[in-house]
């Protein structure tokens, strides 16, 4: 017979055995416990990673150094907010009477892995707010110092289609090829006006700036078309020939011998200028694949030690 009478102790199991076996008020306050060391902890990573790059060339941490130290310090993010979370949520969890240390063990591993999804679900909610706002644009910024020169790149290369567009629209040659069509039309500084008489030579006239400006954009389009099939056709480059003579003085086939060299070395700049933005293109696809892996082994690495924290905080309570 217990001290306590004879009902006391089937009352005290069947007491334990209906009600529920999760204590969600200490697996709510585990999670908001780790969800604020997390959100403190991403500020402070956040604030200490901006000042260790710089846009200065050979100053700062170098894109290697900043991916590892990203990486180690969302590990210790993890194990210190989630350890924290699954401790509370098995310190403060209620006492269970009657129920095997097995099932006691369960149930405070099952409390911590709780408390860490419940603040995982914060974090993720306070990240898409005004805090998501602030790390976005640390994270923007430092970006943008790491990736300047591809960015760049990928612009003047991703636009070179619609440098057509443009020039035919607003009849400027501005854009990436402007630079090449000016470069048809230059006149030698040293060299003497023609006039019409001279033998093998154009006459000179300087067109009206409206003149000027439609034939700009008129051989930016053929350049633009062509270079998407690789080569200038010869009947574009008489065509193109004959408008840099008029314009110039030259002969014509000086004036073709220009256009060839004036279309490859455009040719050549939009090839390098796609190549780099296929770099960093490449190089941004790796770097996200490697933040998404890193992510999740981090978020296993937090479930685990709030899983185990909570044990531990929960045996600290049965004492």
């Amino acid at each position: 017979m217990s001290p306590y009478g004879v009902d006391s102790p089937v009352h005290a199991i069947e007491g334990a055995v209906s009600q529920s076996g999760v204590s969600w008020g200490a697996i709510i306050a585990g999670a908001a416990g780790a969800a604020s060391l997390s959100l403190v902890l991403l500020l402070l990573g956040t604030g200490l990673g901006m000042s260790s790059v710089s846009p200065w060339a050979r100053e700062g941490a170098s894109a290697s150094a900043i991916g590892i130290a990203t990486i180690l310090w969302l590990s210790f993010t993890q194990f210190a907010a989630s350890g924290l979370g699954g401790y509370l949520a098995g310190r403060l969890r209620t006492k269970w009477a009657g129920v095997h240390t097995d099932e006691v063990y369960f149930r405070d591993t099952a409390h911590g892995f709780l408390a860490w999804a419940v603040a995982t679900l914060l974090t993720a909610a306070l990240l898409s707010s005004a805090v998501g706002a602030i790390l976005g644009a640390g994270v923007q910024a430092g970006s943008a110092v790491a990736g300047g020169a591809a960015t760049a790149a990928a612009a003047a290369g991703g636009s070179a289609g619609a440098a057509s567009t443009s020039q035919s629209g607003s009849g400027s040659s501005t854009g990436p090829l402007g630079y090449f069509v000016d470069s048809l039309f230059r006149q030698d500084a040293g060299a003497a006006p023609t006039t019409a008489g001279e033998a093998g030579t154009l006459a000179v006239s300087p067109p009206p700036p409206q003149d000027r400006t439609a034939s700009n954009a008129e051989v930016a389009r053929i350049f633009v078309n062509s270079i998407g099939t690789g080569a200038l056709p010869p009947e574009d480059t008489r065509y193109v020939g004959q408008v840099v003579a008029q314009r110039t003085g030259m002969t014509q086939q000086d004036a073709e011998k220009r256009v060839n060299d004036v279309y490859a070395k455009a040719q050549a700049a939009l090839r390098d200028a796609q190549a780099k933005a296929k770099q960093a293109a490449d190089a941004a696809r790796k770097a996200s694949a490697y933040t998404a892996l890193w992510l999740v082994v981090s978020m296993l690495i937090g479930a685990f030690f709030a899983s185990f924290a909570a044990t531990y905080g929960g045996r600290r309570r049965d004492l």
